[in-house]
């Protein structure tokens, strides 16, 4: 089975541990900087690879990317892609400071860093819960490039091509209903049995 084959319900589930992991990473996030942060998941889609820089504004829209492996008891790739004005945004909360000029400096990119490693070890925690498995990333890296850089260094990690991920759309926000929302996409590349562990999420989802 593939990507392109899940049922409305399976992504349905998908959603709603999506939400469940991001609700853990927002705790964690609001830890981190001592405010209140919400995360939430207006949308899950499934999306060639090889798309994904014309989802965040083309390829040559300068943004962040965040990624991490998938290790424990099922493999893949996460990749975290945030448009350049929604990290200057989360370093304004992260850090105190925007970024000067293009390039970050040691305490933003560790900022960055951790961010991701936060939302991918809330959400493979609440899938691995789900399932009663381990999974965890790995060590985050961090690139600043126009996004089609970023998603080809994936693609030739990943030694394959049209190669199909789940996305999740990520909004954060704060306390106040004034706060401007900034808009983030986690996606996730399952290796063939990581989708089976997917899609066994999605059974347990639904009580099936």
């Amino acid at each position: 089975m593939t990507l392109v084959q899940l049922s409305d319900g399976q992504l349905d589930a998908l959603k709603e541990i999506s939400n469940i992991g991001m609700g853990h990473a927002a705790t964690a996030l609001s830890q981190l900087i001592g405010q209140t942060v919400h995360l939430r998941v207006p949308r899950i889609t499934i999306a060639e690879i090889a798309e994904m820089p014309d989802l965040v504004g083309g390829p040559e829209e300068v943004v962040v990317g965040i990624t991490m492996q998938i290790f424990g008891d099922a493999r893949g790739t996460i990749l975290l892609i945030f448009p350049r004005e929604s990290v200057q945004q989360l370093l304004v909360r992260l850090v105190g400071q925007k970024p000067k000029g293009l390039m970050f400096d040691e305490l933003s990119a560790s900022a960055l860093k951790e961010l991701g490693n936060i939302l991918a070890s809330a959400y493979l925690s609440a899938l691995g819960g789900l399932l009663h498995m381990t999974l965890f990333p790995s060590i985050p890296l961090l690139a600043y490039d126009m996004a089609g850089a970023v998603v080809d260094n994936v693609l030739i990690e990943l030694s394959q091509e049209g190669d199909l991920a789940l996305m999740v759309e990520t909004e954060f926000h704060g306390q106040s209903p004034s706060d401007e929302v900034i808009r983030g996409h986690f996606m996730i590349l399952p290796d063939p049995r990581t989708l089976d562990v997917l899609l066994e999420a999605g059974r347990c989802g639904h009580g099936g």
